[in-house]
């Protein structure tokens, strides 16, 4: 499989690498983009993370040039329209909904200064509601609208204040005015929810966040996001109804979660339009057994592989499929810790993890964002990695 770095990270920097995204452009340029995070990374006036530098390939992938860097651009999703390249997410960490427009191949977009011009909806200062929070996910097509997950977290709180939102437009209409576009009524989830599920047993600060639109295969829409509760090893998904071209939520408790490999961690989900089956690559707990052990430990960041969420392990990245959207199989391991260090220190300092991916012809091409040789912990970032999967058809 093909593979180079995108982009390193001195640790010394205490600045890590978030959120990376890919798209092909109509010139056959790849162009990726990530965010910072961390002590010593770039922040804005409200002392926020909020940069996102963009990297363009004119050689597929081979060698990557940073061409620019975007203020006020975070958690944000890559996509092509009308043959004009966009950029959609928030303007910083809980922030407003920013959309930006380049016609030049990345090299230079849209500034947001108002309604008109990009910001689409307004968050309030510094970690006040709303506070929009959303991930590197499929900007989606349907019906003749364009569609986008986010959450609002209010409290913002992380893990329990998220709402699931979404919002939409018209494909003809012009994406950098506020006016094209809709939001839905907001979601809160509520841990009396867990109560209807008692087989499950303890799930505490349970919340949902990072949400991806999906059509099922009866042209349903659905809001599907990470699900995660502690200590809770279960891998289950949420899944929101889409209604009334992007107006409505409703979200059932007793249906609403279904099995998925990989729910605890950031995942894009895919349809491919060639064998029709769904796609994601997933953060699964394969190893779970040792899970258990190191949850079970005393506490100390040298037994414990994380204090408040446990069943966590990113230190591979899995292929999986669905024919039907619900019911999911592992495909193959597509990335995995070859450092040479013993299982629990892997898990404890590897990842391989938020994989964004696009279908490209017969091959699949993702970025990950990676903690690996070097980094601190499995999810403190210190490089962007780029890869090519060829003929991945072939393994499904």
């Amino acid at each position: 499989m093909f593979k180079r770095q995108v982009k390193y990270q001195p640790e010394r920097t205490r600045t890590f690498l978030g959120s990376p995204s890919v798209i092909r452009l109509p010139d056959g340029a790849l162009i990726v983009s990530h965010d910072y995070f961390g002590k010593g990374c770039p922040r804005n006036h409200e002392n926020e993370e909020s940069l996102t530098s963009i990297y363009r390939s004119e050689d597929n992938g081979s060698s990557w040039q940073n061409i620019t860097h975007i203020m006020n651009c975070y958690w944000s999703t890559l996509f092509v329209h009308n043959g004009s390249l966009y950029i959609l997410g928030c303007s910083q960490q809980y922030g407003s909904i920013f959309i930006r427009r380049s016609d030049d191949g990345g090299f230079t977009w849209t500034h947001p200064q108002d309604e008109k011009t990009g910001i689409l909806f307004r968050g309030s200062p510094f970690w006040n509601p709303p506070s929009y929070h959303c991930a590197p996910v499929a900007v989606t097509i349907h019906n003749g609208r364009i569609y986008k997950a986010f959450e609002d977290c209010d409290p913002t709180i992380w893990g329990i204040g998220f709402q699931a939102c979404v919002i939409s437009a018209p494909l003809d209409a012009d994406l950098i005015d506020a006016a094209s576009w809709t939001m839905s009524n907001k979601v809160k989830f509520s841990p009396d929810w867990m109560n209807l599920h008692p087989e499950w047993g303890e799930a505490r600060i349970p919340g949902w966040r990072e949400g991806n639109v999906v059509a099922d295969p009866d042209g349903q829409l659905w809001d599907i996001l990470t699900f995660e509760a502690a200590p809770f090893p279960h891998e289950k998904a949420a899944r929101i109804k889409i209604l009334d071209d992007g107006k409505r939520l409703e979200f059932d408790p007793v249906t609403g979660f279904f099995d998925f490999p990989g729910s605890k961690a950031k995942f894009t989900l895919r349809h491919d339009p060639v064998t029709g089956k769904y796609l994601s690559i997933v953060n699964n707990l394969e190893s779970i057994e040792l899970l258990h052990q190191m949850a079970n430990a005393p506490s100390g960041p040298s037994t414990r592989l994380h204090m408040k969420h446990p069943y966590r392990q990113r230190n591979f990245a899995t292929l999986t499929t669905s024919d039907d959207l619900w019911n999911w199989r592992k495909v193959k391991t597509l990335v995995q810790d070859d450092s040479g260090l013993s299982l629990e220190d892997s898990l404890r300092l590897t990842g391989f993890q938020y994989t964004d991916w696009i279908i490209d012809g017969d091959n699949l091409i993702f970025v990950v964002r990676t903690a690996h040789r070097g980094a601190q912990n499995f999810h403190d970032s210190n490089q962007v990695l780029f890869f090519v999967l060829e003929n991945f058809r072939q393994l499904l």
